[in-house]
């Protein structure tokens, strides 16, 4: 990564071109091997850690990423944290092969290259399943998934938010991605909780996969609040108070399993 495109990076990462957990810590991780390849460990790699901090804030695995740079300040932490991502995919991937079955049909909301790995993987692997995603409002991610499990062959059904508990009876489970992992739930998109509300009235299991850099040990955890604009033109509805957090929290009760790569939880 070159000096001029550090910028670029930040901003796409708060622009959602570049999203999901595992890739913002990816992108966070190349800046700061590039500002310490320039200048070290110094005044200017805290700014960056700094800066980046407050990028995705609830997304754990950058912020983890960070406190172990600076704890172990050494030259190979950067790859190593990098090989380390790449490595814990395929491991959950592999893991996940035990939950997709011949035939069966499953649901995911929003974009988790991990979960994308998985299927693409069962795909590989000869199983023929459907997979429904959620568009995944108001930025639309779910695009993102029902294109790359398209281009691998996998059957999609592209449904509306709203339609999730409308399609849960012809769903065998749910999984999903994660951002945060903490000691009272999981911690993913918006609208994951209402999912696996519905998921749980339906007798339909609910899976979250992410590997152990999303363990979030922080006392406290803040949810992002992105741009009313992204919901809707603010001159179409004066006056209205528009929200727009991007995570919510599915506690443990609806949960049958978070899958990193130590294995399934």
């Amino acid at each position: 990564m070159e000096l001029n495109n550090i910028e670029k990076t930040i901003k796409d990462i708060k622009n959602l071109k570049i999203q999901g957990a595992r890739a913002i810590a990816i992108a966070g991780i190349e800046i700061l091997k590039k500002i310490h390849e320039v200048s070290g460990f110094g005044d200017d790699f805290e700014y960056m850690c700094n800066r980046l901090e407050k990028t995705r804030p609830t997304a754990s695995p950058l912020h983890n990423a960070i406190e172990i740079i600076k704890t172990k300040r050494n030259e190979s932490v950067f790859e190593d944290l990098l090989l380390f991502l790449d490595d814990a995919k395929e491991k959950i991937a592999a893991h996940t092969q035990t939950v997709i079955a011949e035939g069966a049909t499953y649901m995911t909301h929003c974009h988790s290259s991990e979960v994308v790995a998985a299927f693409k993987m069962a795909k590989r692997e000869g199983k023929n399943f459907r997979v429904i995603v959620t568009e995944t409002r108001p930025a639309l991610q779910g695009k993102i998934t029902a294109r790359e499990l398209m281009d691998a062959g996998i059957p999609v059904t592209y449904i509306v938010d709203s339609a999730a508990s409308s399609f849960m009876k012809q769903t065998n489970a749910v999984i999903m991605g994660i951002d945060s992992i903490r000691e009272e739930g999981v911690y993913n998109k918006i609208g994951s909780y209402m999912i696996a509300l519905a998921a749980k009235k339906a007798g339909t299991r609910v899976y979250f996969l992410g590997n152990t850099l999303k363990i979030d040990r922080r006392k406290t955890i803040m949810i992002e609040e992105r741009p009313s604009k992204e919901v809707i033109d603010l001159r179409t509805l004066k006056g209205a108070d528009t929200k727009n957090p991007a995570f919510d929290m599915t506690p443990w009760s609806l949960i049958e399993a978070v899958i990193t790569e130590r294995g399934k939880y």
